[in-house]
């Protein structure tokens, strides 16, 4: 099976702080698979490492104000078709993330308070009939 997978997850330090979220799980999940890392932020243009974001009334946002929702849209339309191309079955994404939390993301306060709902990418893909799980769910 082709199984998409968030790069952080993977170990890549693609993370907004400049770190990864390795998951021995994923690891252990994926083996024997087809394996296409993924990071829409970085492939939207975002540095490494980067002011965190999150969704604010529908728009991807940093703390200070500024929008980077053209980065985090560009990069979630480049990760699909990343997706789609290498024909894969199944994407595993961070949790909570503004591109790629499935079931829940910040609320969009900076304050660590956890909300339902999807990010850019997750959300994309969902609307693309791409399986998606949250690695939580694991």
């Amino acid at each position: 099976m082709k199984i998409a997978v968030s790069a952080c997850l993977l170990g890549d330090n693609c993370k907004y702080n400049g770190g990864n979220n390795y998951s021995e799980t994923v690891a252990e999940f994926v083996k024997g698979h087809d394996v296409i890392p993924v990071c829409p932020e970085v492939m939207g243009g975002l540095p490494t490492p980067r002011e965190p974001s999150e969704i604010i009334n529908g728009k991807v946002m940093h703390k200070d104000g500024s929008s980077v929702d053209a980065e985090f849209r560009k990069g979630a339309q480049l990760s699909l078709k990343k997706v789609k191309d290498a024909g894969a079955e199944l994407v595993i994404l961070q949790s909570r993330s503004p591109s790629c939390g499935v079931r829940s993301i910040y609320d969009g306060t900076f304050s660590g308070t956890i909300i339902s709902g999807q990010g850019v990418f997750a959300k994309l893909l969902i609307e693309n009939d791409i399986r998606v799980l949250d690695v939580s769910e694991l």
